[in-house]
């Protein structure tokens, strides 16, 4: 039986009984196969298994993926009554810079970037229901802009978000900070290779160093040695989760 791997990974903190960490290291989807599902409703069920959180830690290197279930990750973490801190390791791009927008507290280091846009969607049927889908498609675009303005704190006009968003906008960590979108900017660090390169390639305006392989000897931040191998772990099962796709399609 194929099993679906999760886009994230939940444990509890070694070193405080009271605190959670989640990792968000590859592209945010939904998926159903025989009964076994990668869903919002799952990330639910994951973080209320963890207990009574005061502190949830969540590291995020992502290209994004699906609006739906990335806005539903986003309000579950919302109403979860832990202080969250969102530490991005790489990147937090499309719907990933949404779910990071949850945090109380959202750390970048210096080469760390964020890339916010509007929603777009593959789609088909007649004119009334392509005109249908553009207005779903605004509705979904306020929601995103709602998350954003309410973490700038006033720090960003809606009209200057707005032209960000049209604009497929890449910031920096300190860019991320001036607009109110993040809360503190890090010492660098080595940048961490993200799993699958090729929603990445589908973004317009994608900087280069996220198209390019990265060096495996130097794709991770300074951890510790369980950090480290933890975090491996996590990439390695992403992309054998990808490798499978692609044979499932050949």
């Amino acid at each position: 039986m194929r099993t679906i791997k999760k886009f994230w990974n939940m444990k509890p903190s070694a070193s405080n009984p009271s605190a959670g960490e989640i990792y968000i290291y590859s592209e945010i989807s939904s998926e159903q196969f025989w009964g076994d599902e990668t869903t919002a409703t799952t990330f639910k069920e994951d973080l209320e298994a963890m207990g009574d959180l005061q502190t949830l830690n969540i590291y995020i290197n992502s290209p994004g993926g699906s609006v739906f279930e990335g806005n539903s990750i986003y309000n579950i973490i919302k109403r979860h009554k832990a202080h969250v801190n969102v530490h991005i390791d790489g990147v937090a791009a499309s719907i990933a810079s949404v779910i990071a927008m949850a945090g109380d507290t959202i750390f970048m280091p210096k080469n760390a970037m964020m890339m916010i846009h509007n929603p777009w969607v593959m789609t088909a049927g007649n004119a009334s229901e392509l005109r249908k889908q553009a207005d779903d498609m605004d509705r979904i675009r306020e929601s995103l802009v709602e998350a954003y303005l309410a973490k700038s704190n006033g720090k960003i006009e809606r009209s200057n978000l707005i032209e960000l968003l049209d604009a497929e906008t890449w910031l920096t960590a300190t860019e991320c900070v001036a607009y109110g979108l993040a809360d503190v900017v890090e010492e660098t660090q080595t940048m961490a290779a993200c799993a699958d390169t090729k929603l990445f390639a589908k973004y317009q305006n994608t900087p280069g160093k996220f198209l390019q392989p990265v060096d495996k000897q130097d794709e991770e931040p300074k951890l510790t040695d369980s950090e480290r191998a933890f975090r491996k772990q996590l990439l390695a099962d992403a992309e054998a989760q990808i490798a499978k796709f692609k044979n499932m399609e050949e």
